[in-house]
């Protein structure tokens, strides 16, 4: 749509520059002008200076400079067509319309406009509904308080199909209308159209402007469903088709929440409805999502918009399942094309098993953004990815792996930035490929500092979680650096595996290891020790027949995203420090799981010998946290 420019001098002679930004930033009178802390960079000293007598602003700290319709659409990150419209419905002006088409479209929009929030409000209704007060509780039972209910304005999409519509019908809207709208379908039996929701929880979908445009549906749990067909299980979630208002690729849910707290939180996006609610809730303002759909191109440009600093750069929270993983493989992918000096992305994962919502209530905010401080450059990622698990011992192997990074590379439009990242990953292939490691030149682990190497350290785990995953990740540590076995004997020894196969590996492992270090007893004696290399050890647990079992850990890619260090390339100083951390948090986990296993003990039975067990637990306890001061 364009617009003359007779009308936006108009809109610019109507405005008054200080109230306009006045109303997004606080402003003090410096003589003829107005000043204040600038909102595109961080300082403390105001700088940023507005003269309403020129309609211009300009900051002398950071060079922004421009008009009312520049700063709305920089600070609000609104397109130029949206600024103009809210700009000019400030002051009472109609925006003009290049065409008939575009009238006719504009009041065809606004009825839709019209009818999504009639729906919005009737779904929030339905919410508060007596009739429903199990819906509610089943809201609040997921710890979601009225503040963020309303904030978000849920509802409740009841299990008669013809409610909404009788509604919308009756507040003037037609059948068509709902159709394309997205709020009923047209039936294929001849029968009346139904409503498209029904018997879920609704959460409004809202544009830039904070208009509704869509909706989203949760079903409820089984036990609060109406009966159905045995053999039929609904989806978890369902979203509103594209309309005329609506675009899934082009819109986030909560963008227009994050927006506006994108200059003091962390964009950052998840997978679903709850997992945003759950991130705003506890504090993580920016949280979005994508609508049932992968992260595409167009959301990836909207992320941008949405971060006011130099420097774009979302975090991409994903779940530490299988499909978490590909869908930050396809996230990166996407991403790269578009890429800038300044326009990027971090990614962090959670631990399997947990999304957003589930981790912060059972490890609370601190946990969560001790993970999002750990989110990976996207560079770093990519060599994970295409380097984690693998070997490259032959010419053609590493070779292989050169040209595959180099095309990654090249994917990169800015040139500058295409360059930089072919020299990042030069310099890591000549330390996977040109640098080792050997006890017999260097008495501790400092002289080979590995700088390449992916810290991705494993997030908090869960009480359910810590038992089973930590060990695996350790055995993996120690299949891919069998020259750390010395350091790490007796930890190693302590391992408790819950998996048969697992624990025969372990148990191959320590008697190669052994077998190893007793034929070469007198070059140890000697000062001249001798290191088994992964090559030979991976050849002697294939001749035992454990190939599969082993591939099950050092092929399993997932595995790395948690525990970094365990990969092939990093430096042994590097997996020591990983190690003793895991070990540490496993440990810790084990003595919880004791003491909380001794108390139940007691609660079983009041003998004296399970009352000092707990208290010599307690004891323990008390001692280990005054060491860790």
């Amino acid at each position: 749509m364009s617009v003359s420019p007779r009308f936006l001098q108009e809109l610019r002679d109507r405005l008054t520059l200080s109230d306009v930004i006045g109303g997004r930033i606080k402003l003090t009178r410096a003589g003829r002008e107005f000043k204040g802390c600038c909102p595109f960079h961080r300082e403390k000293t105001p700088s940023f200076h507005v003269n309403d007598e020129k309609q211009f602003f300009h900051c002398f700290g950071c060079g922004a400079h421009g008009d009312a319709l520049g700063f709305v659409m920089r600070h609000d990150n609104l397109s130029f067509i949206e600024t103009i419209e809210q700009l000019a419905s400030k002051v009472g002006m109609q925006v003009p319309k290049s065409s008939p088409q575009d009238v006719t479209q504009s009041k065809k929009d606004k009825g839709l406009h019209a009818l999504c929030e009639e729906a919005a409000k009737w779904f929030e209704e339905q919410l508060h509904n007596p009739r429903n007060r199990e819906v509610l509780a089943y809201i609040k039972g997921r710890g979601f308080g009225d503040e963020i209910i309303d904030a978000f304005r849920l509802g409740y999409a009841p299990s008669d199909d013809q409610a909404l519509r009788n509604h919308l019908n009756k507040a003037g809207y037609s059948d068509a209308q709902m159709i394309e709208a997205g709020v009923t379908k047209a039936s294929t039996r001849g029968t009346a159209p139904y409503a498209f929701f029904r018997d879920r929880v609704i959460f409004p979908v809202t544009d830039a402007r904070g208009r509704v445009v869509a909706f989203g549906g949760r079903v409820l749990p089984e036990h609060m469903r109406p009966p159905s067909r045995s053999d039929f299980t609904p989806p978890k979630y369902i979203n509103s088709a594209d309309t005329p208002l609506f675009h899934k690729g082009r819109t986030l849910y909560a963008g227009q929440h994050a927006r506006i707290s994108a200059k003091e939180h962390d964009v950052l996006v998840v997978e679903g409805y709850m997992d945003v609610i759950a991130c705003q809730q506890a504090g993580f303002k920016g949280a979005v999502a994508p609508l049932g759909t992968a992260l595409t191109e167009e959301q990836i440009v909207i992320l941008w918009k949405m971060i006011p600093h130099e420097n774009k750069e979302p975090i991409l929270c994903f779940d530490g399942d299988e499909a978490g993983y590909r869908a930050a493989v396809r996230a990166a992918e996407r991403i790269l094309p578009l890429l800038k000096s300044s326009h990027s992305a971090r990614l962090a994962f959670l631990p399997e098993g947990d999304d957003p919502d589930t981790f912060i209530r059972d490890n609370g905010e601190q946990a969560f953004q001790q993970l999002l401080n750990r989110a990976v450059p996207l560079v770093e990622f990519l060599w994970a990815h295409h380097t984690a698990g693998k070997t490259f011992v032959t010419p053609e192997q590493r070779a292989g792996l050169s040209t595959k990074l180099d095309e990654i590379a090249t994917i990169i439009p800015d040139k500058q930035l295409q360059y930089h990242y072919k020299q990042a990953f030069r310099e890591k292939l000549n330390k996977l490929f040109g640098f080792g490691w050997n006890k017999n030149k260097a008495s501790s682990f400092s002289n080979q500092s590995n700088k390449s190497a992916v810290q991705i350290k494993l997030p908090p785990v869960g009480k359910r979680q810590a038992e089973g995953m930590v060990p695996r990740l350790l055995l993996l540590t120690a299949l891919n650096h069998p020259e750390i076995y010395p350091y790490i004997h007796e930890d190693f020894h302590r391992l408790e595996l819950d998996d048969p196969d697992l624990q025969t590996l372990q148990e191959v492992y320590i008697e190669i290891l052994e077998n190893f270090e007793a034929e070469n007893a007198s070059q140890f004696d000697a000062g001249e020790p001798q290191e088994l290399d992964k090559t030979s050890l991976l050849s002697q647990i294939t001749a035992r027949g454990l190939t599969e079992i082993c591939d099950r850990l050092i092929k399993n890619e997932r595995l790395y995203v948690h525990a970094g260090f365990a990969r092939p390339d990093v430096s042994p100083e590097k997996v020591l420090e990983g190690w003793k951390s895991l070990m540490a948090q496993w440990e810790k986990s084990r003595f919880s799981a004791d003491l909380q296993a001794a108390r139940q003990m007691l609660a079983t039975a009041m003998t004296e010998e399970n009352e000092s067990r707990v208290l010599a637990l307690k004891q323990m306890q008390i001692e280990q946290a005054e060491e860790s001061q």
